[in-house]
């Protein structure tokens, strides 16, 4: 099948499955690339814990902070489905800053994130991204924001009218009355943006190679494989990634690397218009459109 074709199908499937989709497959060896939308600017959600985790490990590197230091992490007792590790805490902790980063990382902890983001700000992430080469990444505000959004105030048996407010109320702008959904006030990022940082972490660049190894680590160790995990694990690859949820958001991306030396950085980013907070079919369907970019690009 031709690129035209594969990318026109690709598009019909998420367009039948209630997906608008932001694509992007790089071949780290050769720069070549395929792609559905992958301009397109998105709330990226906990995504933005990778530069963040970034940031962190080069202030370390510098001397600016102590990984071993420890920090006093106040509990986010959280109730709502979804929050992990210190978010869900009812009682104070003090964990060291290299074990924040674990918690940010693996198992996308908000309260653990904040913590790191008290030490470096939303903006100094942001103007530290610009500095290694990767524009089109903003940080915006805190993550315990992506906890407090109208899915919290709504019992399980009408968390749909949230979803149903985040796909009815935008503007064609991408403004957003929920301000995680607007653009110009949230996290933001697109595919191209995130693939360009995932390169600067696996190739040679302007990010020190010790913190890009340490990134790459952290990212090898992500406990939360139900979306692109599926189609990219198996005895001959190592898949490292990051996944972002927010309402009707699904993003993911990650570096999938193969036994024969193939490289392929890969950012998928999606909005459901189906007003349900569960949908474990757009998960299979988002996997299923990345690995048929990345199986045209292989084999190309």
């Amino acid at each position: 099948m031709n690129t035209e074709s594969l990318l026109a199908r690709l598009r019909a499937e998420l367009a039948d499955g209630g997906l608008r989709g932001s694509f992007l497959v790089r071949d780290l060896r050769t720069g070549y690339e395929i792609g559905i939308d992958p301009d397109l600017e998105f709330p990226c959600a906990s995504l933005v814990k990778i530069p963040l985790a970034a940031a962190t490990l080069e202030r370390i590197r510098r001397g600016e902070l102590d990984g071993a230091a420890p920090i006093e992490v106040q509990p986010g007792r959280a109730t709502a489905p979804g929050p992990t590790g210190l978010t869900r805490f009812r009682h104070p902790a003090r964990v060291a800053i290299e074990d924040l980063l674990y918690l940010t990382m693996a198992i996308s902890d908000e309260t653990a994130a904040d913590a790191l983001f008290s030490l470096t700000s939303p903006a100094e992430v942001t103007r530290m991204t610009r500095e290694w080469g990767v524009p089109g990444i903003s940080a915006r505000h805190p993550a315990a924001d992506l906890s407090d959004t109208p899915a919290e105030r709504f019992g399980p048996e009408d968390v749909h009218l949230a979803h149903a407010l985040a796909i009815n109320a935008g503007t064609t702008g991408q403004g957003h009355p929920v301000p995680q959904l607007d653009i110009t006030r949230a996290s933001s990022g697109s595919a191209r943006a995130f693939s360009r940082l995932l390169e600067a972490l696996w190739t040679p660049s302007k990010v020190d190679e010790s913190v890009a190894a340490r990134v790459r680590e952290l990212m090898g160790l992500n406990l939360l494989r139900q979306r692109l995990s599926p189609d990219f694990v198996s005895d001959a690859t190592k898949w490292s990634s990051k996944t972002g949820t927010l309402l009707n958001l699904r993003h993911e991306v990650g570096v999938v690397e193969h036994a024969d030396g193939g490289v392929f950085a890969i950012a998928a980013f999606t909005e459901s218009r189906v007003p349900a907070a569960n949908q474990p079919e757009a998960e299979v369907l988002m996997a299923r459109v990345a690995r048929a970019l990345r199986d045209h690009l292989r084999a190309g």
